[in-house]
């Protein structure tokens, strides 16, 4: 009869945690943050569009411009099921000056369409390069030679 009634709640306390696991994975789920999936989120308008957005809005920081700071600021985000852009942060750091302006312009990001799995959105995380290199200033000879053109 102990042996029964042992057996009995053992069985009881199984049951009891399999059905717990299965609540915390439905749960788990909205909540899960992948890094690779079926469908990669997408930028409205895709990578050439992505590219124009990021040309067209950041700006080059005064600071960072006067001292000569050029890099590559790595910005890490994740875009959720309904397409936002949540957890913006750095990366990989080039200069403070420089990551505050990726981060800046990576908040300001539309919504994306986001990534899929078996047909489902899903929290995607995802990483975006912003580099920054001044333009360099070539010093151009003047083709005038004592008075003559060349």
């Amino acid at each position: 009869m102990k042996k029964q009634f042992l057996l009995l709640v053992a069985l009881f306390a199984f049951l009891l945690n399999v059905n717990a696991q299965n609540n915390v994975s439905k749960n788990d789920e909205s909540t899960r943050l992948y890094q690779v999936v079926e469908q990669m989120p997408e930028f409205p308008g895709g990578q050439k569009a992505l590219l124009k957005f990021l040309e067209n809005n950041v700006r080059y920081p005064t600071f960072a411009s006067a001292n000569k700071i050029q890099g590559r600021t790595i910005v890490s985000f994740v875009v959720e099921p309904d397409g936002s852009v949540d957890n913006v942060e750095v990366a990989k750091s080039s200069s403070s000056v420089l990551d505050e302006e990726a981060v800046r312009v990576v908040k300001k990001f539309p919504k994306w369409k986001p990534g899929m799995i078996d047909g489902k959105p899903v929290r995607v995380k995802y990483c975006v390069p912003v580099n920054f290199k001044l333009q360099e200033v070539k010093e151009e000879r003047n083709n005038i030679f004592w008075g003559r053109e060349r």
